[in-house]
């Protein structure tokens, strides 16, 4: 029995590729480029290098298909965010920037707190505090700013954290656990008060 294109499995179209039909990657290409491509837009914010990593994101895929490493008990979309995701990291550890929420110059993980309950007066505190951390995550280490960014920003697992950085799990959740550490020193010698 015939089936149409779009209701093929990834499963079946992938092993078409790999069996040497090209037009197979095609309409995984065409199934998922636009989910794939917002997503990495929505993350780093500037369509030119959004575009260099969707497109570095399909060769990796490929090479990755070609070389016989996808589990076929995975979910393609998911794998191949994962894909983007992790080079949207390397990008910006090469570039020493991280990406931003609201367009602004540098990164900020409490960009993405919000609170609409909060009255004017308590939403100028709280931006007060927001920006005096934002000042003390800057002051870290970078190996702790890096892992508790890749935490706080990224989702990401302490066991893909440490796969990124090229560490154990111990030595990756021991930076999270000294940025904190020292993330609360800093508060204490600058006596800030971080509630309301």
């Amino acid at each position: 029995m015939f089936m149409e294109s779009n209701q093929v499995s990834d499963k079946v179209l992938i092993r078409q590729y790999l069996n040497g039909k090209e037009s197979a990657f095609e309409q995984l290409l065409n199934r998922y480029k636009d989910r794939v491509y917002s997503y990495i837009l929505y993350t780093i914010k500037d369509d030119v290098l959004a575009n260099d990593i969707f497109q570095e994101t399909f060769m990796k895929v490929i090479r990755t298909l070609k070389r016989g490493k996808y589990n076929d008990e995975g979910k393609f979309l998911p794998w191949v965010n994962r894909i983007a995701h992790n080079l949207i990291i390397d990008h910006f550890r090469r570039n020493q920037k991280y990406p931003t929420t609201n367009g602004g110059e540098n990164f900020d993980i409490f960009d993405i707190i919000s609170d609409d309950r909060l009255n004017v007066e308590d939403q100028v505190v709280k931006d007060q505090i927001l920006s005096d951390v934002k000042r003390l995550i800057h002051q870290l280490p970078d190996d702790q700013k890096e892992v508790l960014m890749m935490r706080m920003y990224f989702d990401m697992s302490f066991k893909e954290i440490a796969e990124k950085t090229n560490v154990s799990i111990n030595t990756a959740l021991g930076r999270m656990r000294y940025a904190l550490i020292n993330l609360r020193k800093m508060v204490d010698r600058k006596q800030f008060t971080l509630s309301n």
